[in-house]
């Protein structure tokens, strides 16, 4: 059967692998409830796909798209469905009624609007403090009166406080976050929604009622410098794959690609590779980024364009037009080409061009 695309870039999805990593962000979650995040269409990895392939494991999905959240509802999606920003502008707040999404609430106006609405059934809602990241949230100056609103407010079901860790990920912890949350809660007896990837992983005094695992969802480490995916027992979801179509024979002294930026020190064998920053591949990735090619490990040379990256090909000589490429993914770790681009594995997902096929691996 003829393949449904014609350049050999491919991104294939592994469903499977999805749901092993749900599995492992729930036994760290206890008795917690899981909203399985898909904000950024799933990270890049599909939206409407990913709940799909969770439908009969999650507890709820969490994004910030109002449209994206519509879409899972029409697709019959009916787990609850948490919008991480809330509302954009009080002519929102009836869609969240119908489509039965819950707001994040973090800051007063959004209060003030739900006081002015006319919804014809009741919303949860979460609250969200502010303990230290200094984005989104409300300080304990205006957290208490908030809450009394919300309190007597005929449209409002149920509350849940909410924070957000800024350094869950790496040294610092959560130690101060947790005590400012401590102070600003109280007795308080609303449940909790805390843990991202990183703190699930981590910090097991953060699970609370709900967790919010996002990234390790899609294979990759909250925290590649202190402990890489596979160690966590993550498997990669995204596996970005093309071919060499074409190989160049350099001398000693010449250069590569746009602007030259890569020189050949000795006699060597390049290969021209179909995926370029136009695909999602970053074009900042420098000479010496890791890439596999016929199952061997290699380097990028040269300065990524927009259609092509070039690899090194010196010492596997039976690589030639056709070869296979993986640029992350099985055998790859994502976190690793991200590393040596200088960025993130969240930044390398969410590029994803429209261009680029998928195939699902269920």
């Amino acid at each position: 059967m003829p393949r449904p695309y014609f350049r050999p870039i491919l991104a294939h999805i592994d469903l499977a692998a999805l749901r092993h990593n749900h599995a492992i962000a729930r036994r760290h979650a206890g008795g917690a409830r899981i909203w399985s995040v898909v904000k950024a269409d799933a990270y890049g990895h599909g939206l409407l796909r990913t709940a799909q392939a969770l439908a009969d494991v999650a507890d709820g999905f969490a994004l910030v798209e109002i449209e994206g959240a519509v879409a899972l509802r029409e697709a019959g999606v009916r787990q609850p469905i948490l919008m991480l920003e809330g509302c954009y502008a009080p002519d929102e707040l009836p869609l969240y009624a119908e489509h039965q999404l819950i707001p994040v609430l973090h800051r007063p106006q959004q209060v003030e609007w739900l006081v002015e609405a006319a919804l014809p059934t009741r919303l949860p809602v979460y609250l969200k403090l502010n303990t230290g990241m200094n984005r989104l949230g409300f300080d304990a100056d205006d957290f208490h009166a908030a809450l009394a609103t919300l309190k007597r407010l005929n449209v409002v079901s149920d509350i849940t406080l909410m924070t957000h860790f800024s350094d869950a990920d790496d040294e610092r912890g959560i130690a101060e976050q947790m005590a400012r949350l401590q102070t600003m809660r109280g007795n308080l007896p609303y449940p909790l929604c805390l843990a991202n990837s990183a703190a699930l992983l981590r910090f097991p005094e953060a699970v609370g009622d709900w967790v919010r695992p996002g990234i390790m969802l899609y294979g990759s480490s909250p925290f590649p410098d202190r402990q890489s995916a596979e160690k966590l027992g993550l498997a990669p979801v995204m596996t970005l794959e093309s071919e060499v179509i074409a190989v160049r024979e350099l001398a000693a002294g010449d250069r590569i690609g746009y602007g030259g930026t890569y020189t050949a020190a000795a006699s060597m064998r390049v290969g021209i590779v179909a995926c370029g920053y136009g695909d999602c591949y970053p074009r900042h990735a420098p000479s010496g980024t890791p890439v596999l090619v016929a199952g061997r490990r290699t380097r990028t040379v040269g300065r990524v364009s927009m259609d092509k990256l070039c690899v090194d090909l010196t010492e596997i000589p039976g690589a030639g037009v056709g070869s296979s490429v993986t640029l992350w993914g099985r055998g790859l770790s994502v976190d690793e080409v991200a590393a040596s681009a200088g960025t993130i594995s969240y930044e390398l997902f969410c590029a994803l061009a429209g261009r680029v096929p998928v195939l699902e691996e269920p």
